[in-house]
């Protein structure tokens, strides 16, 4: 079954220089498993019916990224079953909408340098996490954020960073890093990572990227894979 997904790379803050990359992956991604992705950075894409849509990503957007009716669409459309993807600076977004720090699960708050770090993967029932190495070895910024996402209603952790085997983390032990949750009728996927160009072109990077955006969109070999917990 093909469905659609629109991709939103809008940013009013810091730029990555990785978006053109990280669109071209979606998109490769949606050509090789069965769906079109729309890219867009215009906001009134949000003030038109999302029907079309089964889930929407916001890939490394940041700052104050969508108008008043816009915010009203995306909250309907999720609460009504359309799915939420978070990549990296999805987290550093919207602060000035509560309930987007509700539907992502945390907010964004500082990051280390740039460096090699492990993913500890905690749950492989997911088709997000599912193909990954326990001890998945990346490079990222490493994300700390203002709460811990395990504090919110509904978050199933995925993955977890491993604070010992890099320098400058804040979180302690406890580090969540992908996650997802539902919120009404929709699902929300969250990976902190993807700062890199060069993340886009890594095989077990797109297979995490593309399992998190089949299960949002609720695609049947994602909830085949989605093993109960």
């Amino acid at each position: 079954m093909v469905f659609r997904v629109l991709v939103y790379t809008r940013t009013t803050g810091y730029r990555h220089d990785s978006i053109p990359a990280a669109v071209d992956a979606v998109r490769a991604l949606g050509r090789e498993h069965g769906f079109e992705a729309d890219a867009t950075e215009d906001p009134a894409a949000f003030e038109a019916p999302l029907d079309p849509y089964a889930a929407v990503v916001f890939l490394s957007t940041s700052g104050e990224v969508l108008t008043p009716p816009g915010r009203d669409r995306l909250a309907a459309h999720v609460e009504d079953g359309g799915g939420f993807v978070g990549v990296h600076a999805a987290a550093c977004t919207e602060y000035d909408w509560p309930h987007y720090g509700e539907l992502l699960g945390a907010r964004f708050d500082r990051h280390p340098d740039l460096q090699p770090g492990r993913v500890l993967v905690e749950d492989r029932g997911h088709p997000a996490t599912r193909l990954l190495p326990p001890v998945w070895e990346f490079t990222d910024e490493w994300y700390d954020f203002r709460s811990n996402p395990r504090d919110t209603d509904g978050v199933r952790v995925l993955a977890r960073a491993d604070e010992t085997s890099y320098r400058g983390g804040g979180m302690g032990a406890d580090h969540p890093l992908v996650w997802c949750r539902e919120q009404g009728a929709g699902r929300v996927f969250y990976t902190a990572l993807g700062h890199s160009a060069e993340a886009y072109e890594d095989p077990d990077f797109r297979r995490h990227l593309l399992g998190g955006i089949l299960w949002a969109a609720r695609d049947p070999s994602a909830t085949a894979a989605d093993r109960d917990r």
